[in-house]
């Protein structure tokens, strides 16, 4: 029987029920002598050995991120009351590492005493506005307690294992002795858990997950290297090959938290200034920029900032220490190009933020055929000033063609492919052709038309079906070319996925992508955003799209990924923070608003997702995507017969408007027409229409998850 409100314990006064489990229940309080606010715990008869382990336990230790324990009653605990909630996950790398710390440390502090936890997971973790607290030492064991064997504290005297399945070690699993090596274990999935919101090991029963503790190993993280290792070692399965002590855990993540990403050698490239008076020149100021930032990125040691980012102050009065600032850099690099004829002017200044003083400022005066000489010195002269060690090997980087046709084709594609419109598409598309006419052996042009053949049915101008195929070609063709281009490797292995259903093909070209040493902020957009979250791995692909942003805070784009990804959790607040961000940065940017609208439906603010979708109809009138908004919109409205004409609308598109069946499918859905949105997904998967992830992935549709049919249809895309 729970204890009511005003029940006396002693001085105690009950206030509430904080909660209840097999040991007893646990009680907000106050304590009248001290007008405190205390957590009481008290324990059924049954328990009472684990009482005194507990209290004796507690009692031992102080620590700042342990609960303290105030007081012991007959067959109750009087503890601190920590104002938090159970710690979550997924969050960032830097957060993961400052709390795993202080838990560390908790840790450390129970072994110095003898103490061995065996129950941590997030449950008993609290997260406070100053940090974590370690709770409930109930299943702990002491080893100094001449009463307690090995044996029962890890059995009861049925046999039955004690702790919670999903966070046990595989020693703990199998009713094994455990000493502070099983709470290493342990510690490693909380930290697991924390960087990618999901366990580590998950089964249907408490059975099925002890055996994938004992048999399987966790998939891999999207984290930094340093605390990746840190986790692998936790999770070792003998723990013979785990650190062997709290101590050892704790040094190694400050290892990690402290790599000097601060003190490492950083620098923005600012777009070069076009200075030929012609404005057509500006691909090739922009186009020696990114080859000069592209180098830079290829060598260990240098934080580069990306291309978006590095090039959002074009034309802005804006002095460098501000830039800098803004880019969280130490130098900054500035210059300028002049072209005349087969005349090529280049100035180049390297700039220290903190005084704004120049560090090293060249003029180069050359032939056009020397261009790719000039980018290796002003890259050769950076690494020298940044004093970064560099081989032979690495500075080699990637190399251009060396025709310089070919080359000023790449560069002008790689302009047009920056800036919007399906008219700057076209373009891209022209040069990058024109770039492999000329040189067919120019790995780079291969890479960047597969992307646009990739990107193209999202414009509504063709199927996957009809592009896909082209785009997986030239990434095949540009890999035998140059097997270091890791952007195209990460594409073949989204193609493998999403339009092949090859998710593990394709995750072993994303890994093998991901474990080169420059891996640019591309790479983890395109893998989060086209691979994990239409692979229904939602946590991960926070993770990649959160990476890409860090990497490139500035593109709209990663901006609007983490936006995409909140939605799909149902998050729909984050993700019209995410959408206003992304608004900021690029007012134009059609789907942020399409997405806000689609946000605001989720929150059934009707009127604010009317005037989402009518600002992104302006700027993209004929798209489907719009259409499709606007049909759902009028369906959740109970407007019926409005939302009825504009699937009508889509149905009798145009010639030379593909007209993807998932933009159907979305208003027969709201409409309530299962059997035919369910019919549109049968197509949508023939057809591979990449939008049908949204369906299959998305909160906002998981009521269509159970019906009969839904399972068959994830099978036919491998999908879990």
């Amino acid at each position: 029987m729970s204890l009511a409100p005003q029940t006396r314990l002693g001085p105690y006064e009950i206030l509430e029920l904080l909660g209840a489990g097999g040991m007893g229940e646990v009680y907000k309080a106050t304590d009248a002598r001290l007008g405190r606010i205390v957590a009481i715990k008290v324990l059924h008869r049954a328990h009472m050995e684990r009482f005194e382990r507990e209290a004796r336990a507690i009692a031992a230790l102080n620590h700042p991120h342990i609960c303290a324990l105030y007081d012991v009653g007959p067959d109750y605990l009087v503890m601190e009351y920590v104002e938090g909630v159970p710690i979550k996950g997924p969050m960032q790398a830097g957060e993961v590492t400052r709390l795993a710390l202080q838990i560390a440390g908790a840790l450390e502090e129970a072994h110095g005493k003898g103490i061995i936890h065996r129950d941590l997971k997030p449950g008993n973790i609290l997260l406070t506005s100053s940090g974590v607290k370690l709770l409930d030492f109930g299943l702990a064991k002491v080893a100094h307690l001449s009463d307690v064997s090995d044996n029962t504290v890890t059995r009861t005297k049925d046999g039955t294992i004690l702790g919670t399945a999903a966070y046990m070690s595989p020693e703990q699993a199998e009713g094994r002795n455990v000493d502070a090596r099983s709470d290493v274990f342990s510690f490693g999935l909380v930290v697991y858990e924390m960087l990618s919101g999901r366990r580590a090991f998950i089964g249907e029963t408490a059975i099925s997950t002890m055996a994938a503790i004992l048999h399987k190993q966790a998939e891999p993280l999207l984290a930094p290297p340093e605390l990746q290792r840190v986790i692998n070692r936790c999770l070792e399965k003998q723990p013979a090959q785990r650190f062997q002590t709290m101590t050892e855990v704790r040094e190694a993540l400050e290892r990690a938290g402290t790599a000097p990403l601060h003190r490492q050698p950083s620098i923005a490239v600012l777009p070069f200034a076009n200075m030929s008076g012609d404005k057509e020149n500006e691909y090739f100021s922009d186009g020696l920029s990114e080859e000069i930032i592209n180098a830079l990125t290829q060598i260990p040691g240098v934080k580069v900032t990306a291309r978006t980012s590095a090039f959002s102050f074009r034309g802005k009065e804006i002095e460098i220490p501000e830039i800098g600032r803004r880019l969280n850099v130490e130098h900054v690099l500035e210059g300028s190009v002049r072209r005349a004829g087969n005349r090529i002017r280049v100035t180049a200044q390297l700039v220290k933020v903190a005084d704004g003083f120049h560090l090293w400022s060249e003029r180069y005066d050359r032939e056009m055929t020397d261009v790719f000489a000039v980018q290796d010195e002003i890259t050769g002269v950076i690494v020298e000033k940044l004093k970064v060690n560099l081989s032979r090997e690495e500075g080699a980087g990637r190399r251009h063609s060396r025709d310089l046709e070919a080359y000023n084709a790449y560069l002008k594609g790689r302009y047009y492919m920056h800036r919007p419109g399906t008219e700057n598409m076209a373009k891209a598309k022209d040069c990058f052709e024109t770039a492999i006419a000329a040189d067919s052996n120019y790995a780079l042009a291969h890479s960047s038309l597969a992307w646009h053949y990739f990107t193209y049915p999202a414009t509504g101008a063709g199927s996957a079906l009809e592009y896909f195929p082209k785009a997986k070609a030239l990434l095949l063709r540009a890999l035998e070319l140059d097997s270091t281009l890791a952007e195209a490797r990460v594409l073949l292995g989204v193609i493998r996925g999403c339009f092949e259903f090859d998710w593990e093909g394709g995750e072993r070209d994303v890994r093998q992508a991901l474990e080169s040493e420059a891996v640019s902020a591309d790479a983890y957009g395109v893998y989060g955003r086209y691979f994990l979250w239409p692979n229904r791995r939602i946590a991960d692909a926070l993770a990649a799209v959160e990476t890409a942003q860090q990497l490139d805070p500035l593109d709209p784009v990663f901006v609007y990924f983490v936006g995409e990804v909140h939605f799909i959790r149902g998050r729909f607040e984050l993700a019209l923070e995410q959408f206003r961000k992304t608004l900021d940065l690029a007012p134009g940017y059609w789907v942020a608003h399409l997405l806000s609208g689609w946000s605001y439906l989720g929150l059934r603010q009707f009127e604010d997702a009317g005037h989402a979708f009518d600002a992104a109809m302006q700027l993209e009138p004929d798209h489907p995507f719009v259409w499709a908004a606007i049909g759902s919109r009028l369906a959740l409205m109970g407007r019926l017969e409005e939302a009825r004409e504009v699937l009508d609308r889509l149905a009798e598109a145009g010639p030379g408007r593909f007209v993807a069946p998932m933009t159907k499918a979305t208003i027969c859905y709201h409409l309530g027409d299962l059997d035919r949105t369910l019919a549109l997904i049968e197509e949508a998967i023939e057809t591979r229409d990449s939008s049908i992830f949204w369906m299959t992935s998305g909160i906002y549709y998981e009521p269509l998850w159970s019906h009969p049919r839904f399972p068959a249809l994830l099978e036919r895309m491998n999908l879990k």
